[in-house]
């Protein structure tokens, strides 16, 4: 495989200078971690959030990323359990499951969100995701709020929002911007790219409610944590298993339909599930904004 073109990951092209500076970075000290490695990375090809911290977790993934194609080759991981392979996360007794709930959302008590904040919070998420969510547990990429939705003390429901897909014709054409632009403010936009209600909740129109209420909740939390508010929500439902009907009843709009071809998918190949494709306008001026 040649090497002397440019490669995109995570949103960014590498090019053979960027690739001769990652691999001097981890040639230059066999001592350094991948965490240590995706910093100096960042800073070194000031690879930087719009809120001026460094990107390194879009950074870890890339070379990763770059190391599956045989284009780097990372230290190894520093997080093993004692058989010399990387943790995987442990299902325990707090996420069995609990108490049905099966009345309708209007006769439950008061919906709550409470965002992931601590490591006890994180591996807990992750767990119910693991353990229920048909996709599994690997890490969202780049920046990220989750929540648990409850009432009182039961988990009734679980969310992440992440980074937005790279591109994706549909929304593409919904927004209508051009490249140089969707470069620039692909940050606006955020992916509800988890959302589980365990199997023993079925309450009626609570999904719907969750997802109002994480829309109004969301620009606030962004805002703190990366200092920008995010102006359009995308969710990618999975066509053989879902039908949208929650995004639907929560005002979501449906705007078309992947075409199956995955981030590597030859051309007219389908390769993955085709999901339809949804969209919440979190501001009025939401394509004002994404074309400036």
């Amino acid at each position: 495989m040649t090497q002397a073109k440019s490669r995109r990951y995570c949103g960014r092209d590498f090019t053979p200078r960027d690739m001769r500076i990652i691999r001097k970075t981890i040639s230059e000290d066999p001592g350094r971690s991948r965490f240590q490695i995706s910093k100096i990375v960042c800073e070194s090809l000031g690879w930087f959030k719009p809120d001026g911290g460094l990107k390194d977790m879009s950074c870890r993934v890339a070379l990763l990323r770059l190391q599956n194609d045989g284009l780097i080759q990372l230290p190894p991981p520093r997080n093993r359990g004692r058989s010399g392979k990387p943790c995987r996360i442990a299902l325990t007794s707090r996420t069995l499951p609990g108490p049905p709930v099966d009345q309708p959302v209007h006769r439950l008590p008061e919906l709550c969100l409470t965002r992931v904040a601590s490591k006890d919070q994180s591996r807990l998420w992750n767990e119910y995701i693991q353990r229920y969510h048909y996709l599994g547990y690997p890490p969202l990429p780049g920046a990220q709020v989750r929540y648990f939705a409850h009432i009182e003390n039961q988990t009734l429901a679980l969310l992440g929002f992440s980074a937005a897909a790279w591109k994706t014709a549909p929304r593409d054409e919904f927004i209508g911007w051009s490249p140089p632009q969707r470069q620039r403010n692909l940050h606006l936009v955020v992916n509800n790219s988890r959302f589980l209600i365990p199997p023993w909740i079925s309450s009626k129109n609570l999904a719907s409610k969750i997802l109002s209420t994480a829309a109004r909740r969301l620009p606030e939390d962004w805002m703190k944590t990366y200092n920008y508010a995010p102006v359009l929500i995308e969710s990618f439902v999975q066509t053989d298993k879902f039908a949208g009907t929650c995004y639907k009843a929560a005002n979501w709009q449906k705007i078309g339909v992947t075409k199956g071809r995955g981030k590597l998918g030859r051309r007219n190949v389908c390769t993955v599930p085709m999901k339809d494709i949804w969209v919440y306008p979190l501001c009025k001026n939401f394509k004002e904004r994404l074309l400036d």
